[in-house]
């Protein structure tokens, strides 16, 4: 008999013989009826075992406990006491037949009752963890997103290539998995960190179009949002322009998201780097609540109030936040609120306050009483409510007001539920200048291409140079990014020189591509998007790690293999290596 998939079970087939496999989620013996909650990864069905018609099944499932695996041939009826807790709640299976598959010990937890059991316990046993309903699900719409995803981008002339695991190191070298070669003594394989440079290669040997659903390796600190070995949705396109990325990637997320019954909207709100660290103090804002960051530095020039004077005649910005009844907060929550700012490395926060009457300011005689009201008028600082504000260099008013702007919509529940907010970031800066070591970064990588507009400038000011890039972010998250590649050697060998990579360092790390742009190089951009990021929001989950099948701890451990190990001396021996102790 062709087997039955307990989930799938319901009021069409009553009446049908049927045979289910799976775990013994829960055992109930009443004595004259034995009860069976039987598992597989659809679902949960109820098996019915009656004595007085089958005592050699009763026999057979004497000893049966929870997670025994087990064989169960049956009748499917109507359930007389019908359960709507259950997806198959309508219905039953009277056992004619049963058998047991296999025996389990007892468990190091139980699996209704995960939170009980530590995370350690958890990944240590992650193979019992995934049997739970819930991971299972996450998993199969990890499963759903990715065929959807191929099934998309095949209708859009996309090829799915593979690209090397094992290849150089790159420009951050400090971040690579690196790997031994054994046939040639001291030299080292890494792991990719992305297939940017085959990717952009496939384009100079004129695929067009590439896709790969890639695993890629980073050695980094990790965070809920992070792991060790991620996947990435990568792709690259010849002749296109920022928009042509961002139409294919907004009907990507109109083919995917519905899987979780959301219909996004396209397209998709634009907004530049700098409209986003000016408003929401961060490049991937958060757009399902209001409580802009306002910049009031115009309105206090000439204040008598010495911060606020010395602050905007010396290049620094004011600004502040308002909170919308929260005058009336209380002096311990302003005093929290004030060291969680100190801790982001602001001096501390001062408040405008209105609560009957006139505004009222937190430093005695600091403001004019005109000032005051202008200044709460200026920011819609009505009867009730709060302004909080900051005042110092732009660089750290900025993040510091946009961590508070979070913490505030966390605390006071401005975070509405169900509302799914996608936005372009645009426009990012080329470069990001380092004083500790008095040189240039790229703000993403070293092959991205600076806008047109701003060439002039490249030498003589690489720090108002915009890039071709962009990012894709949901609800505060960044799901990818990606850019427009320069696709001329000149332009990508002076970019090098201003990142501090001379002409032999290049020719070293970068020969071969520098050579591939010689011969007839495409226009070419790209992007890759957080596989795992986007999982995890889909599944409205907190952690990677609930959506990836044997994830990391976050100190990179596997618990549960008991990775990374020392490995047999001899291996070191045959790969010429020797080790220091620290």
């Amino acid at each position: 008999m062709k087997r039955t998939w307990a989930g799938t079970l319901g009021r069409a087939q009553i009446g049908e013989q049927i045979l289910l496999k799976g775990w013994v989620q829960r055992r109930r013996d009443l004595g004259g009826l034995l009860f069976l909650d039987l598992r597989d990864r659809s679902g949960v069905a109820q098996v019915v075992v009656r004595p007085e018609d089958h005592p050699e099944i009763v026999e057979a499932l004497a000893a049966v406990r929870a997670e025994w695996v087990v064989e169960v041939e049956g009748e499917v009826l109507a359930r007389e006491s019908v359960n709507p807790k259950m997806p198959t709640g309508e219905i039953e299976v009277v056992a004619t037949r049963a058998v047991v598959l296999a025996h389990s010990d007892a468990l190091p937890y139980a699996l209704d009752g995960h939170a009980e059991a530590s995370e350690e316990t958890r990944l240590k046993y992650r193979y019992l963890e995934l049997r739970r309903p819930e991971l299972q699900r996450n998993l199969i719409l990890r499963h759903r997103v990715t065929q959807e995803a191929r099934r998309y981008f095949d209708e859009q002339g996309f090829l799915e290539v593979e690209t090397p695991i094992l290849t150089r190191s790159t420009p951050e070298g400090a971040r690579d998995y690196l790997v031994p070669s054994r046939v040639h003594a001291g030299e080292f394989y890494a792991l990719p960190q992305s297939p940017q440079l085959f990717k952009q290669l496939l384009m100079i040997s004129g695929f067009e179009r590439y896709v790969q659903i890639a695993r890629c390796f980073r050695d980094e600190d990790l965070r809920a949002d992070r792991q060790p070995e991620f996947t990435q949705i990568d792709l690259e396109l010849s002749f296109p322009t920022e928009e042509t990325v961002y139409e294919l990637i907004e009907g990507l997320f109109a083919r995917i998201f519905p899987i979780v019954g959301v219909e996004p909207a396209t397209p998709f709100r634009r907004m530049s780097y700098a409209e986003a660290m000016e408003k929401y103090g961060v490049d991937r804002p958060d757009l399902r609540f209001g409580a802009e960051i306002r910049d009031v530095t115009a309105d206090v020039r000439g204040s008598s109030f010495r911060v606020f004077e010395k602050t905007s005649s010396e290049g620094g910005v004011v600004r502040a936040l308002v909170v919308p009844g929260g005058a009336a907060t209380s002096r311990s929550k302003l005093d929290g609120w004030n060291d969680f700012a100190k801790k982001l490395g602001l001096p501390g926060l001062l408040h405008l306050k209105r609560q009957g009457g006139e505004p009222v300011f937190s430093v005695r005689e600091g403001l004019s009483a005109a000032e005051r009201t202008r200044l709460a008028e200026g920011l819609g600082v009505g009867e009730g409510d709060l302004a909080l504000l900051a005042a110092g260099a732009a660089a750290t008013v900025a993040p510091a007001l946009g961590a508070l702007r979070l913490e505030l919509a966390r605390q006071l529940g401005w975070i509405p539920e169900n509302r799914w907010e996608f936005v372009w970031i645009t426009d990012f800066p080329l470069f990001e200048w380092h004083p500790d070591d008095g040189r240039w970064y790229s703000t993403h990588h070293p092959f991205t291409s600076p806008d047109p507009r701003d060439l002039d400038r490249l030498d003589s000011d690489p720090g108002s140079v915009r890039a071709r890039a962009y990012d894709v972010v949901l609800n505060g998250t960044e799901l990818g990014g990606g850019s427009i590649r320069i696709h001329e050697p000149r332009l990508q060998s002076q970019v090098f020189r201003i990142l501090g990579i001379g002409e032999e360092e290049a020719r070293q790390r970068f020969g071969f591509l520098l050579d591939a742009l010689r011969f007839g190089a495409p226009p070419h951009g790209g992007l890759a998007l957080g596989l795992d990021r986007l999982v995890m929001l889909m599944a409205g989950v907190a952690s990677l790690r609930d959506v990836i099948a044997f994830p990391k701890t976050a100190s990179a451990t596997d618990l549960m293999t008991e990775a990374p190990s020392e490995v047999d001396p001899r291996q070191l021996e045959e790969l010429a290596i020797a080790l220091r102790r620290k």
